[in-house]
C-alpha cells in the first residue's frame, strides 16, 4: 500500500514540475541582508526579504540578542501557563500594546498561531465571521476551526461587504476579518470603510497587520495609522518575522477582556512553547526604536516611491499601491519561473510566485523592497529588470 501511495505523491510532483508550479528553494550562505550569497551565487542583490527595516542582520540588535540569551537563556522548555512567562514576555507585551495603542497582548510562536488560535475561543455557531477573499492562509484555517458561518466578500470591496454584513444579521457576533495589507498584491485594505461599516452594523473588526507594523504608518503603526482608524479596530494580529527584527513569533492586541479569553483558551498559546527570550529582548529594543525615530521608514517610503515610479516607466505591470510589496505582473508560472531565474543571472535575487500561493493565471515576481537598500542598488535592478523584461518580450 505504501509503494502505491508514494508513486502517487511522486507523479504529483512530477506535475507540479511541468506546470511550472514547483518551488524550488536555494541555500543561503550568509546572513539575511541586502545582500547575499547562496552555494552558486555570491553577493546577490536580495530583493525578496521581509526585512523591511534591515534588522534582520543589524549589529546593534545581534548585540542585544547576545546579551539576553546570557541572562535569559536559550529558551523556556515550556508553554506561558505552566512555568514559561519571564518577566522579559510580560516587557513586550507591554510595550507592544502600547506602542500599538491597544489595551493588552499576547505573544505567540509565530503570527500563523496568532490566527490560528483566535476565532474559535471568540465565535462559536451562533456568530458570524465576514472575511476578505484575499486574507492570508493563516486568517482562512484559523477560520475553518471554529464554528461560525463563514461570508466572504470581494478584495477591499465595499458594497460587497456591506451585502454579506446584511446577510449576516441575526447572529449574536459578527467579525469582519482582513489583511491590513494583502500580501501578495501589496494593496493596504480600506479599513475606514470597513470600520465605518462595522459601526453600522455592530460588527467587530480584526486586521491582520503582518506586512503592515513597522512598514508604513508615519510612524511605524501599520495600517491602522495610515487609514487613520487608531482605536477603531476591535483586534489586531501581527509578526515578529518582518520588519520587527524577522526571527520568528507573532501576537494579538485587543482589550483586556479579549485578551484575557485568549490566555484562557486559545490552543496554540496553551499548548506551543513560549517565545525565546532573546527574540522577545530583540523585538523591545526594535519598538524602542520605532518610537523614538522614524528615519528608516521613511527611508523605505523613499526607496518605494522611487523603485514603483521607475518600473513604470519601462512599462511594467505592476499592481498600484504604496507599499514597498512591489508585485511584477507576467501572469505565466514558466515565464515568471525563467524571468526570476534570468534575474538571478544579473546579480538579483527575487523568486516567483504562482498557483497556490496565488490564484492560477496570475503568477508574478514579488519584490520587496528594504530601508537597507541603496539608490545604486535599486537602480542595479531596475537595469536587469529592463534587460530580461525585453530579452522575455515582457516590455518592448
Amino acid at each position: 500500500m505504501i509503494k502505491d501511495i508514494i508513486k502517487e505523491i511522486s507523479n504529483e510532483i512530477s506535475d507540479l514540475k511541468k506546470q511550472g508550479l514547483y518551488k524550488s528553494e536555494r541555500t543561503m550562505s550568509t546572513p539575511q541582508s541586502d545582500l547575499i550569497s547562496t552555494k552558486s551565487n555570491v553577493d546577490v542583490l536580495n530583493l525578496c526579504a521581509n526585512n523591511y527595516l534591515g534588522f534582520s542582520s543589524n549589529k546593534t540588535i545581534i548585540k542585544n540578542a547576545i546579551g539576553a540569551l546570557e541572562k535569559w537563556g536559550y529558551g523556556l522548555s515550556s508553554v506561558r501557563f505552566i512555568c514559561g512567562t519571564q518577566a522579559i514576555h510580560k516587557e513586550l507585551e507591554h510595550k507592544l500594546s502600547d506602542f500599538l495603542r491597544f489595551e493588552n497582548a499576547i505573544i505567540y510562536s509565530s503570527a500563523f498561531d496568532a490566527n490560528g488560535g483566535l476565532f474559535e475561543p471568540l465565535l462559536n455557531e451562533n456568530d458570524a465571521i465576514i472575511s476578505d477573499e484575499l486574507n492570508h492562509a493563516s486568517i482562512i484555517d484559523g477560520i475553518r476551526l471554529c464554528k461560525a458561518k463563514r461570508y466572504r466578500y470581494k478584495n477591499n470591496n465595499m458594497e460587497d461587504l456591506e451585502t454579506k454584513l446584511q446577510q449576516a444579521l441575526g447572529a449574536r457576533r459578527i467579525l469582519i476579518a482582513t489583511d491590513g495589507v494583502f500580501s501578495m498584491d501589496g494593496i493596504i485594505a480600506n479599513l475606514k470603510g470597513i470600520c465605518d461599516l462595522a459601526n453600522k452594523y455592530n460588527a467587530l473588526v480584526m486586521v491582520d497587520d503582518s506586512h503592515a507594523t513597522g512598514v508604513i504608518g508615519k510612524s511605524g503603526r501599520g495600517s491602522i495609522e495610515y487609514c487613520g482608524v487608531i482605536g477603531r479596530v476591535d483586534i489586531l494580529t501581527g509578526t515578529f518575522g518582518k520588519s520587527l527584527g524577522g526571527a520568528s513569533g507573532g501576537f494579538t492586541v485587543a482589550n483586556n477582556e479579549i485578551i484575557e479569553l485568549l490566555r484562557q483558551k486559545s490552543r496554540p498559546y496553551l499548548f506551543s512553547n513560549s517565545l525565546a527570550p532573546m527574540i522577545a529582548s530583540t523585538s523591545i529594543s526594535i519598538i524602542k526604536i520605532l518610537d523614538k525615530q522614524s528615519t528608516l521608514i521613511e527611508k523605505l517610503e523613499e526607496n518605494t516611491l522611487y523603485f514603483r515610479k521607475k518600473l513604470m516607466e519601462l512599462k511594467f505591470d505592476i499592481i498600484p499601491s504604496t507599499h514597498p510589496i512591489v508585485p511584477i505582473m507576467l501572469y505565466d508560472a514558466q515565464l515568471a519561473a525563467e524571468f526570476a531565474e534570468k534575474l538571478l543571472d544579473h546579480g538579483v535575487y527575487v523568486i516567483s510566485f504562482c498557483f497556490p500561493v496565488v490564484p492560477k493565471e496570475k503568477a508574478r515576481i514579488r519584490v520587496q523592497l528594504s530601508s537597507a537598500h541603496s539608490i545604486e542598488q535599486l537602480n542595479k535592478a531596475l537595469i536587469a529588470f529592463e534587460m530580461v523584461g525585453r530579452e522575455l518580450k515582457v516590455i518592448l
